[in-house]
């Protein structure tokens, strides 16, 4: 009897077998996550992106930050403005319709034509508590490291305000007393280190591969080339339900 009740309990103490490694999620992420650049014929190259962004709904839709369409239509109206597909020198260009900004949460929904791509389905953010392991997956530093992928782990280290504090009433300036007045909403603040380039990656469950919010901006000390020198460790992701009412906006 007692050799029987030993095994029960080993047999119960197991771990679910539900959950699958981060290696197995990131293999199933990377074909959903995209650059977001530009194309003109007489550049050199030709190609360029400098953010990420990630597919998602029917294939056809691509979610990233609206700072980073609005670098690419403020630097050259004539650039086509899309996604690169692929990996490293495969880089390939698809066009892309901006159908949606939504300024105040940071977000642009672009849209495809053609062949629809591996999609990722979005999560309940809702759910998302402090201390939750997360992953994220894109491009830092944009051309400079190439159409590589890379996935950097996070932990959910708060559940804060978007408007952060300015240690004294000087440093409060326009955009940040625009943001005051109005209703203040919530984002993670991750302990992780992003950097230009990782601005729309996917911030996903490492087990289920389920997106919670799109990295948008980090915590930068000093001047912004700091960004890359000394990172913080500190960086932000809006939460998906802002993403997904801005899926709604679809045509």
């Amino acid at each position: 009897m007692k050799t029987m009740l030993t095994c029960l309990c080993l047999c119960f103490c197991l771990p679910p077998a539900c959950a699958d490694s981060l290696e197995q999620v990131i293999a199933r992420v990377k074909p959903s996550v995209v650059g977001v650049g530009s194309f003109q014929k007489t550049r050199t190259p030709a190609l360029s992106f400098i953010g990420t962004g990630f597919v998602t709904g029917d294939g056809l839709s691509v979610l990233t930050c609206s700072h980073v369409i609005q670098k690419l239509l403020d630097s050259n109206p004539s650039e086509l403005v899309g996604i690169l597909t692929g990996h490293g020198d495969t880089a390939q260009f698809r066009s892309a319709t901006v159908v949606a900004i939504d300024a105040e949460h940071d977000l642009a929904l672009l849209r495809l034509a053609g062949e629809p791509l591996p999609a990722l389905q979005l999560g309940d953010a809702g759910s998302v508590r402090e201390g939750q392991a997360m992953a994220f997956t894109g491009f830092p530093l944009g051309m400079l490291l190439g159409l590589h992928h890379v996935t950097h782990r996070a932990t959910v280290s708060a559940l804060t305000p978007v408007v952060m504090p300015s240690e004294n009433a000087l440093r409060l300036d326009v955009k940040r007393l625009a943001q005051l007045q109005k209703s203040p909403y919530t984002v993670f603040q991750l302990d992780a280190t992003a950097y230009p380039g990782s601005s729309g990656s996917p911030l996903y469950d490492p087990e289920t591969g389920l997106v919670y919010g799109i990295v948008n901006m980090v915590y930068v000390k000093g001047l912004k080339e700091s960004a890359i020198s000394t990172p913080s460790g500190i960086t932000y992701a809006i939460p998906g339900v802002h993403m997904q009412a801005l899926l709604l906006k679809k045509p």
